[in-house]
């Protein structure tokens, strides 16, 4: 009489359950489905919340849709209070459970979760399932990843290696234990979810359509409404524009959750692409998925190393404009562009592409900002928040990471000149309220 615990991480979907599938396959006769809650008051080291309104209102939004979807299919989803570390093996032991099963993450305070479980005397089994093409499938070992992202691509491109087709989500699931009651204090109140308090901004690149659902029923009519618009053929060349919802493809946000899989996104462009034929856009989109591949192999190579002050250079972190930090967060600046896309950050938990690139670099190299202090308030508000994407990115502005060129510094005046000329989005967001 096997009962296997399922622990939901950074894939809050059914589709292309890789580690739910192995789950249940494995003698499993019961199977309790987990989410435990992050600490939703624990504060970063630079004096903010890890967890912002609107990330928290994002991600309660999936784990809710996550929840309808498993009690259809009779299997309901046991949202969990405290540290996974500590309550899932008091739940374990409440409903005699002997295994823990869970996607596999590459993070250091991911993989640290891990380690304490199997601490605790609990069998854990974690399947990769986040990138593109399993870094077992690749041509080589994970610490000789190539040295920068362009030869990573070049190679994996060469060796003609494709994403395998996404699974199909599950029709039925095993139950739970009827026989094993839950302890109350392990399970959490509707309400520690959070949600959104009132309509979202409508200045926002996100309003519109379905886009402020974190649900993954709306990551997938997101991605199906994007291709049906026939938006890949436009991507490369509206993908550094600033405001609207169609400039970039915003299948991020449900990237991010795990709401929607990377693979799924990549079988449907490859249908779309058979239909109308591939194009500079559709192949950017594609290159781009790739460089969210790249980080996460970074991890796998780097672990924990990609979390300190250097990074993966040699050169020392100068000490931290505080004052100037503060500054940035709070969109006061005093740089009309910068202060406009902070205060869209603030309001939206949101922020294009090329402005996060342009805010990036402001805090590091015009304010002498740690650049670990930005990237944990990235962390702290974008809807989109990635752990591996997220350091990759703050690494690569910084010259930390693999980049060739050592760092890439923007010039504002001439961003601002290029990407808002009629000063349309700065007149938009020059107010943190409409």
């Amino acid at each position: 009489m096997s009962t296997v615990l399922f622990w939901f991480r950074n894939d809050l979907r059914l589709h292309d359950q890789l580690a739910l599938h192995a789950a249940c396959g494995i003698d499993t006769r019961f199977l309790i489905p987990v989410f435990c809650l992050p600490d939703l008051e624990e504060q970063s080291r630079w004096g903010f919340a890890r967890i912002g309104p609107q990330r928290r209102a994002w991600l309660g939004g999936a784990v809710r849709a996550l929840s309808d979807q498993l009690a259809r299919l009779n299997c309901p989803l046991l949202v969990c209070t405290g540290p996974a570390a500590t309550t899932l093996p008091l739940l374990a032991r409440a409903v005699g459970a002997g295994s823990i099963v869970c996607e596999d993450i590459a993070a250091p305070e991911e993989q640290a979760q891990i380690a304490a479980l199997r601490a605790a005397g609990l069998t854990v089994k974690t399947v990769w399932q986040s990138s593109l093409v399993d870094p077992a499938q690749l041509p080589w070992e994970s610490k000789d990843l190539p040295a920068s992202f362009t030869q990573y691509r070049q190679r994996l491109e060469k060796a003609g290696l494709r994403p395998p087709a996404p699974l199909a989500p599950p029709s039925t699931l095993p139950p739970w234990p009827a026989h094993r009651a839950i302890p109350a204090h392990l399970v959490a109140a509707a309400a520690s979810l959070g949600g959104n308090d009132g309509p979202p901004d409508p200045r926002s690149s996100l309003a519109g359509g379905q886009m402020l659902d974190g649900a993954e029923a709306a990551g997938l009519a997101r991605l199906a409404r994007y291709l049906a618009r026939k938006l890949p053929d436009s991507y490369k060349q509206t993908r550094n524009q600033l405001m609207g919802l169609d400039y970039s493809s915003k299948w991020s946000p449900w990237l991010a959750t795990g709401a929607l899989s990377a693979r799924r996104i990549v079988a449907e462009l490859n249908q779309y692409e058979a239909i109308h034929g591939a194009s500079d856009g559709s192949y950017w989109l594609w290159f781009e998925l790739l460089w969210r591949d790249y980080f996460r192999l970074l991890h796998l190579q780097y672990g924990a190393r990609l979390y300190g002050a250097r990074g993966l250079g040699q050169a020392p972190l100068g000490p931290h404009n505080q004052r100037g930090f503060e500054r940035w967060r709070l969109a006061r600046t005093g740089q009309p562009l910068v202060d406009a896309a902070m205060r869209e950050l603030m309001a939206t938990g949101y922020l294009s592409n090329r402005l996060r690139q342009v805010v990036a670099s402001y805090l590091i190299y015009d304010l002498g900002g740690d650049w670990r202090a930005g990237a944990a308030w990235f962390e702290s508000q974008l809807i989109d928040y990635d752990v591996y994407s997220n350091q990759g990115n703050w690494l690569y502005l910084a010259g930390r990471g693999t980049d060739p060129r050592g760092g890439r510094r923007f010039n504002v005046d001439k961003q601002t000149a290029e990407h808002d000329p009629d000063g349309a989005y700065r007149e938009c967001w020059s107010q943190l309220a409409p």
